[in-house]
């Protein structure tokens, strides 16, 4: 029996989307919490929690892309073609806000200003524009013969819309509880008292998604409701209201730095979860598979080469950089 590399490949894709969504969905969320903290030492503070690691968090999101144009190229034009629109718009916003990232510090005083709205901006665009082309990839895809047969605006749907919302809240409680880890005093206690609502705000998306999609597909509610799937899958809602439970005690727990973080990690992988259970094989949906979007073996034998020496570099340079600025930032704590 061979090796399955259109499975390998799949899995590897999958896990680079989660560790972009993961390790920019906290940056990403810092900007998103900026309007909330006014104060400029504040912002200073919450921008270089960030500084040594944002541009290499979005690593993952050329491994995924590179990946996906690689071992599964029938994907790669399907869905880039679907969503040309949002994923330019998520584009624009990330280099926008990586100048303003940038520009800021360099700023006069009379120009941060200028910039902060700028890092807000670029921080709200790129992640709406990451949940509506989630919402999209979950509305699926036409496609005739190997060819994608929409138009340019079938991505435009109240759903879509929604989901994009939903990521705003979901990465703006990642941002708050990596504060949560890296700052202190008045800030600190800003950030405690955001979670809570923000919890409360992602819990209610949580729910309206997970009734909207299966209401909206009828082979995703099949999947969900269909014995013994049920019984299966009964597993991720309960981890949910019990992951949440724990996010709501620590965050109020004044020994609790780490754990709100971890826990947040937790509601992320377990909606991932959710979405994988909900397409699964299909990597266009409604039904082509990963297999039959899939580049020849020869191809992905190739690549896999590569992967299994670049994706263990860059764990090690990731795991090292966080581990070199680990702990809490003050601020005197500059990036200049």
């Amino acid at each position: 029996m061979g090796i399955d590399l259109a499975l390998i490949w799949f899995i590897i894709i999958v896990f680079s989307i989660l560790m972009y969504v993961v390790m920019d969905g906290f940056d990403l969320g810092i900007g998103l919490l900026y309007p909330l903290v006014p104060d400029t030492e504040d912002r200073d503070v919450m921008m270089n929690t960030v500084a040594p690691v944002w541009d290499g968090n979005e690593t993952w999101l050329v491994m995924g892309g590179a990946g996906l144009f690689g071992a599964f190229p029938l994907a790669y034009a399907v869905i880039l073609d679907a969503l040309t629109i949002p994923l330019t718009i998520m584009l624009i916003g990330l280099i926008f806000r990586g100048v303003a990232f940038e520009f800021r510090f360099k700023a006069t005083p009379a120009h941060r200003p200028f910039w902060d709205k700028s890092f807000i901006g670029g921080s709200f665009v790129a992640t709406f524009a990451q949940g509506v082309v989630l919402g999209a990839f979950l509305n699926g895809f036409p496609v005739a013969g190997r060819t994608w047969s929409g138009s340019a605006f079938d991505w435009l749907t109240p759903f879509s819309l929604f989901c994009g919302l939903g990521l705003v809240v979901a990465y703006a409680l990642l941002g708050c509880s990596w504060l949560i880890i890296k700052t202190e005093g008045e800030l600190l206690l800003r950030m405690r008292k955001l979670a809570r609502p923000l919890l409360l705000a992602l819990l209610v998306i949580l729910a309206i998604v997970s009734a909207w999609t299966p209401l909206s597909h009828t082979a995703i509610a099949e999947r969900w409701f269909s014995f013994p799937n049920l019984f299966f899958f009964l597993p991720v809602p309960v981890l949910v209201l019990l992951v949440s439970w724990g996010l709501w005690r620590s965050a109020w727990n004044r020994d609790a730095h780490y754990s709100p973080f971890m826990l947040t990690l937790g509601l992320v992988f377990l909606g991932f979860s959710g979405l994988g259970i909900s397409i699964w094989p299909n990597l266009i949906p409604p039904d082509i598979t990963f297999r039959a979007a899939s580049s020849p073996p020869q191809s992905q034998g190739f690549m896999l080469v590569g992967a299994l020496f670049i994706i263990p570099l860059i764990l090690v340079y990731t795991l090292w950089s966080y581990y070199v600025f680990r702990g809490k930032v003050k601020p005197e704590h500059g990036y200049h």
